[in-house]
C-alpha cells in the first residue's frame, strides 16, 4: 500500500472515530441492587462497543419508583420486578413500547460459612441467631423471601430472627460480614460461571415464590437520548445476554 493510500485510510479511520465520539452520549440508569455485578460488566462492554457511557445508580426498586415519580434524572430503569415498570408505564413515566424482560431472577439461601447451608434448606429449622432479607416493602427479592418462608410454614417461627436490609445488597452485606449467619439473596450475588463463589447455598425452588421477572424500561427523560435506546437494544443482544446468564439469571 502506498503512502498516499495509507494516509487516506488513516484519515478515514480518524474521521470515523471522531464521528463516533461526537455522537457519544451519557445515559443515567437506575439499576436494581441484585443486578449490580452483571450491569457493571455490561456497561463497560456497552461503552466499548457504542461509545455511549452508562452512569449507574444501584438501589431498591421501590425507592427508585419513588424517586422517578418525583422527577429524578433517570433515563433507563432496570427493576427487580415487572410490576413496578408496568406501574410507571401506566402512569405515563415511560416511553411507550419500551418495556421488556431482561432477566429472570433466582432466590437463594446463602451463608458466608462453608457447609452451613445444606442442599435442602433444612438449616432454617436449626439453630441460628439472625436471618437476613431485603425489605419486602421495597425489594422484590425480599417479597420472594417472605413468600418462600410462608410456603415452608416457617415465617412465624423465624420472624424474631429476621433482620432487614434496605435492599438486597445490604442483606448480602449483613451475611458476608457475619452479622447474620445466613439469609436470602439473589443468586447473582454469590454465583459466577456455573458455581457458587464462596460460602454455602441452597437455591430456593421456583414454586415457593412468584416468578422474579425483572423488566427494563426507557423513562420519559430518556426519550430523546440515543444512548438510552442504544442501551435497551444492547441489553437484548448476545454479548449482554451471555453476561446475564453467567450470573445465574434466566432469560
Amino acid at each position: 500500500m502506498s503512502f498516499v493510500s495509507r494516509f487516506s485510510l488513516g484519515l478515514v479511520t480518524l474521521a470515523v472515530v471522531l464521528s463516533q465520539a461526537a455522537r457519544a452520549e451519557e445515559v443515567q440508569v437506575a439499576v436494581a441492587a441484585n443486578f449490580t455485578a452483571p450491569m457493571q460488566e455490561i456497561a463497560a462492554e456497552f461503552e466499548k462497543h457504542t461509545g455511549h457511557k452508562a452512569i449507574l445508580s444501584f438501589g431498591s426498586t421501590g425507592k427508585f419508583y419513588t424517586q422517578i415519580v418525583n422527577d429524578a434524572p433517570f433515563e433507563v430503569f432496570l427493576a427487580a420486578d415487572d410490576t413496578t415498570p408496568a406501574k410507571l408505564e401506566k402512569e405515563q413515566h415511560t416511553v411507550a413500547g419500551s418495556r421488556f424482560t431482561y432477566a429472570i431472577g433466582t432466590l437463594v439461601l446463602w451463608s458466608a460459612k462453608e457447609d452451613f447451608v445444606d442442599d435442602n434448606g433444612d438449616v432454617l429449622k436449626g439453630t441460628f441467631a439472625h436471618l437476613a432479607i431485603a425489605n419486602p416493602k421495597t425489594a422484590p427479592y425480599g417479597t420472594a423471601a417472605i413468600e418462600a418462608l410462608t410456603k415452608l410454614g416457617l415465617k412465624d417461627a423465624l420472624e424474631a430472627k429476621i433482620v432487614q436490609g434496605e435492599n438486597i445488597a445490604q442483606a448480602h452485606q449483613f451475611i458476608s460480614s457475619g452479622n447474620a449467619e445466613l439469609g436470602f439473596v439473589a443468586l447473582s450475588q454469590v454465583y459466577k460461571d456455573g458455581k457458587i463463589t464462596g460460602g454455602s447455598a441452597w437455591i430456593v425452588p421456583a414454586e415457593l415464590h412468584e416468578p422474579i421477572r425483572q423488566d427494563a424500561v426507557i423513562l420519559t427523560k430518556g426519550r430523546d437520548n440515543p444512548a438510552a435506546s442504544a442501551l435497551a437494544d444492547y441489553l437484548k443482544g448476545g454479548k449482554a445476554t451471555a453476561i446475564i446468564k453467567s450470573y445465574g439469571y434466566g432469560l
